[in-house]
């Protein structure tokens, strides 16, 4: 449980995960997580970050390595670790199948109580990981709130994580300030392939923002009004991890930008990501640098 006195910029909530990432390049064993991914980033960027998570005591590890890069770490040890299988039989990245041999167990309002944030992100993996309780408990505090829609549209069914109705969904959203989610999240979740509708169909249950990532780029959505930007990784080896590290990046520049200049930082601090495997460890001026050559444009 976190101190009263604690304050952050932004909080990431969701299970650290111990991933088994196979590609046709071959098998790698990573540290995954939405959290880790996003808390990397946000801290590499300079805000004062968080984490609440639940992972085995044998995976303390993770909680170390967040803690050396400055992030807080409110974890509950569980008997297993979330095991997560990604398997992508192509190159591209949309097309994966996910299985999960192991859980680490739910988060819950009570773990989010003691500390106060500007902004917070549900970073979950699967549905029932971290339910509307706690999105609940952040807004009643006043919190920017961020949900990924990989952590609800996905069920485990045995050991195979696959998108089911989700029928919470309005009640859900209508609780939410920014909805990231992935292209083909959108598909199932709004019936539509059309990204701008998809978008559109999410603000219409309350989410004043949308972050959606597909295999070329984001598209941010802001009361209207879209703004696209490319991911230009130099080569695709860390596709895992691209949302979270887009997401975490976008609310954790929302905090000083508009969704404009937050969705360029998103986009520039993604493509870098993609450059490696593991969360973000790269710096403010080679962001910067990146920005500047890639998308023409001057950091604000």
């Amino acid at each position: 449980m976190a101190n009263q006195q604690s304050a952050y910029d932004v909080v990431f909530i969701g299970n650290y995960t111990k991933d088994t990432i196979i590609t046709p390049a071959g098998t790698r064993y990573v540290d995954g997580g939405g959290m880790n991914y996003a808390a990397n980033a946000a801290a590499r960027l300079g805000l004062k970050t968080a984490v609440v998570t639940r992972l085995s005591r044998e995976d303390v590890h993770v909680v170390e390595g967040l803690q050396a890069n400055g992030v807080d770490c409110f974890a509950t040890y569980s008997p297993s670790s979330t095991l997560m299988k990604l398997e992508y039989p192509t190159t591209d990245p949309d097309i994966r199948t996910l299985t999960v041999a192991g859980i680490a167990g739910s988060i819950t309002a009570a773990d989010v109580d003691g500390f106060t944030t500007r902004a917070a992100a549900i970073n979950s993996s699967l549905r029932g990981e971290v339910g509307l309780d706690v999105i609940r408990a952040l807004r009643e505090r006043g919190t920017l709130v961020a949900a990924d829609m990989q952590g609800f549209v996905r069920v485990l069914r045995g050991q195979s994580l696959i998108y089911e109705p989700w029928p919470e969904m309005e009640a859900t959203l209508a609780q939410v300030d920014v909805v990231k989610s992935d292209a083909v999240e959108a598909e199932f979740l709004t019936g539509t392939k059309d990204i701008y509708q998809a978008a559109k169909i999410y603000a219409q249950m309350g989410p004043a923002e949308i972050v959606l990532t597909h295999k070329d780029g984001v598209l941010i959505y802001d009361r209207g009004a879209t703004y696209e930007y490319g991911f230009y990784p130099a080569q695709l080896v860390g596709r895992s991890g691209r949302g979270d590290t887009c997401v975490g990046t976008y609310l954790s520049k929302r905090l000083s930008m508009n969704p404009q200049e937050a969705g360029l930082w998103a986009a520039a601090v993604t493509s870098l990501k993609m450059e490696a495997l593991g969360p973000f460890n790269r710096s403010v001026p080679e962001v910067e640098a990146f920005i500047a050559s890639k998308y023409r444009q001057t950091v604000g």
